[in-house]
This record gives structure tokens, sequence and C-alpha cells, in this order.
């Protein structure tokens, strides 16, 4: 995935590098599922091939969004950490669901996260900014 920038808007510097499919999707499972390893990604519901998911990992490791280390219980695992500039995407992943869980059809249970995560507006992003910084950033 090429993120050659074609202008200096800040939306479009945004969306060279987030406005796929994927990239977003890798991030709310780092965020919300606490993925960090390539088999959980591979396994959630929107069914990313692997080849794809190694090429957005790669330029989310490029792009300073997220970390790549070795497992030190598994010597063949790598595990992806969010970087503080990755953790700054929780509220866009918030705005995200909120907007998704008022004009789609979204799962109940998964709206419901959404919608309370909204409600309780920035307090609510600050603690989990907080608590990914505690669990990624150490």
């Amino acid at each position: 995935m090429s993120t050659r920038d074609r202008s200096g808007c800040p939306i479009n510097l945004s969306l060279e590098l987030l406005g796929d499919r994927w990239t977003l999707l890798i991030i709310r499972d780092l965020v919300f599922a606490g993925k960090k390893h390539f088999r959980e990604f591979l396994q959630s519901d929107e069914g990313i091939s692997s080849r794809t998911l190694a090429e957005r990992l790669q330029t989310l490791q490029d792009e300073g969004i997220l970390t790549r280390s070795g497992d030190p219980s598994h010597g063949l695992k790598a595990i992806y950490r969010l970087t503080e500039t990755g953790i700054d995407l929780v509220p866009v992943l918030a705005t995200l669901g909120a907007w998704g869980s008022k004009h789609r059809k979204a799962d109940d249970d998964l709206a419901r996260i959404a919608d309370k995560l909204a409600a309780d507006g920035e307090p609510a992003l600050e603690r989990l900014k907080q608590a990914l910084r505690a669990e990624h950033l150490g």
C-alpha cells in the first residue's frame, strides 16, 4: 500500500494512510479486541487475507502507528503494539463507531459499546487511551 502524498491537505494525508478498509480494522482490533499476533488479526470476522494483512502491518510500522517485537513466550511469534501516534487514533475510531451505530445496521451489542463511548465523551476516550498506553507502551 503506497502512502505517497498527493497534496498537503490534512484530510488527504490521513486518508492516504488510513483510507482503506483494512488499516482501521487492524487498529480497531488492537484497541478494542486486544489482538497482538498476526494469526489473531487473520481470525477477524471481516476475513482479511494474509498478504493484505502483512502489507498493512508493514505500512503501519513504517508510518509509526505500531511497532513489532519478538514474543518472549514464543520465538516464532511477533507482538504488535500501538505507538502514541496509534493511540491518538482512538477518537477517530470512536467517532466512526458512533456514526456507524446511528446510520448503519450495526450489531446491537457492538452498537451499545460505540454509543456508550460516544456518550461518555472525552473523559471516556482519555481513560481508554491511558489504558492503551499502559498496555502498549509499558
